[in-house]
């Protein structure tokens, strides 16, 4: 763990992405020491980083202390938390504070095969987000819409959960971006009020015609996908993963095309 670009386990009490979630984040899929996806998460991150007012970080910094922390390692999650600094109490942001960068390293999770072979199953979280332009698609500290929704269950059989914004338009999984298949549409909720855009939502979207298929961002409801021919949700970790049942509606992750499901692993091995 670094702090700064030093070894270290502690920040400040007073740092402000502590006190208010006053920062931003991204995490890597980590392979043979190797941050995977990088520049599509510098992009977001320096998207974060223009709507939050921070100045913009030191990309090369961040790469070298990152490749430092994830050097030797075979498999891994890396997470880059960049917060605003210390700074005294109240809400009104410091001009003399210097943003702070936290850099980590995680175990890989244990996702089961067969959620890519078979599918997973996913639910519809009663927790809702809120709208807010000026923090949609970034990915800031604060998450606690997420943290309520995935507290709502604890059944290991459903992976997921799906949330609505508080005008019941679907936006996102708790922890994932979705997409739906119908006929040669490749649709995904729009994330212009709530959410965030992954960096594998972004890579889908730019790649969907090279499938022969007609990629949308659209304003859906649940209703809408039982329309659907097929589901899968992404994430940079997690990759895509197709989605066998939601509630009681079943799909056919057969109908996704197979060189869709291994989009992100050989993106994987050509994007920096």
């Amino acid at each position: 763990m670094l702090v700064d670009g030093l070894p270290a386990d502690q920040i400040p009490l007073t740092d402000r992405g502590l006190l208010y979630g006053d920062g931003l984040f991204e995490t890597f899929a980590v392979l043979d020491g190797r941050p995977l996806l990088w520049q599509r998460h510098m992009a977001r991150l320096q998207a974060g980083e223009r709507a939050m007012g921070f100045p913009s970080s030191d990309k090369a910094l961040l790469r070298r202390e990152a490749c430092q922390v994830c050097e030797g390692i075979g498999r891994g999650v890396l997470k880059i938390v960049l917060t605003r600094g210390s700074g005294g109490r109240g809400y009104r942001p410091s001009s003399q504070s210097q943003p702070r960068r936290i850099i980590t390293l995680h175990p890989w999770p244990d996702y089961p095969q067969a959620w890519y072979t078979q599918g997973i199953s996913l639910r519809l979280c009663d927790t809702r987000f809120s709208r807010q332009s000026r923090l949609a698609g970034i990915k800031h500290l604060n998450r606690l819409e997420q943290v309520l929704a995935r507290a709502e269950w604890d059944d290991a059989s459903i992976a997921e959960g799906l949330m609505c914004d508080e005008e019941g338009y679907l936006v996102s999984g708790t922890q994932s971006n979705l997409f739906m298949l119908q006929g040669d549409k490749l649709i995904t909720p729009d994330l212009s009020q709530s959410g965030i855009a992954g960096v594998v939502r972004g890579l889908v979207l730019e790649q969907a015609e090279n499938f022969a298929l007609k990629p949308r961002i659209a304003m859906l409801r649940v209703n809408d996908l039982k329309n659907a021919n097929a589901l899968f949700v992404t994430n940079s970790v997690m990759g895509l993963c197709p989605v066998a049942r939601f509630e009681a509606q079943r799909y056919d992750f057969k109908k996704i095309p197979p060189e869709l499901l291994t989009l992100v692993e050989k993106s994987n091995n050509t994007e920096t």
